[in-house]
């Protein structure tokens, strides 16, 4: 049986709480939303219309880390959940580590300031770990059943 490090441990306790909030947030059936429905048209983020202001310099730097990470962590499915795992990990900290760089860069408040700086020195740290792991085991053989 494999060990389960640290990293993995809270990577499954954030997947099941995610998965738990989805199931405890659904409406039951029969229940009509009384909210009035979200406009889906692709937002302009160049130009300012009529009279609505142009994202601020932050929200940019926030939607292109956002797009990088999304576009990032549509990875190639291998079939060997170690190099999926990894693979989609190390994209989804690096994009967690471009949005704490903007926190610090444009953000006011002291705690979140310290809070974006424990982020950057943490990722740093994981996303080195979860390279190394992964040029590991993809150097590996194949294994019958994986890939």
């Amino acid at each position: 049986m494999k060990r389960i490090g640290w990293a993995s441990a809270i990577a499954l306790f954030l997947a099941l709480s995610a998965f738990a909030f989805g199931l405890l947030s659904r409406q039951p059936s029969g229940v009509i939303d009384e909210r009035p429905p979200m406009d889906a048209r692709p937002i302009d983020t160049e130009a300012s219309h009529g009279g609505i202001p142009a994202d601020s310099p932050s929200t940019r730097a926030f939607r292109e880390a956002n797009a990088q990470m999304h576009r990032d962590m549509s990875v190639d499915y291998t079939g060997d959940a170690d190099i999926d795992f990894l693979r989609a990990m190390i994209a989804n900290q690096e994009g967690a580590l471009a949005m704490a760089r903007i926190a610090v860069e444009h953000g006011e408040a002291p705690e979140v300031r310290s809070l974006a700086e424990e982020i950057i020195a943490g990722r740093d740290v994981e996303i080195v770990r979860m390279k190394v792991m992964l040029a590991r085991h993809e150097d590996a053989p194949v294994t019958a059943g994986k890939r």
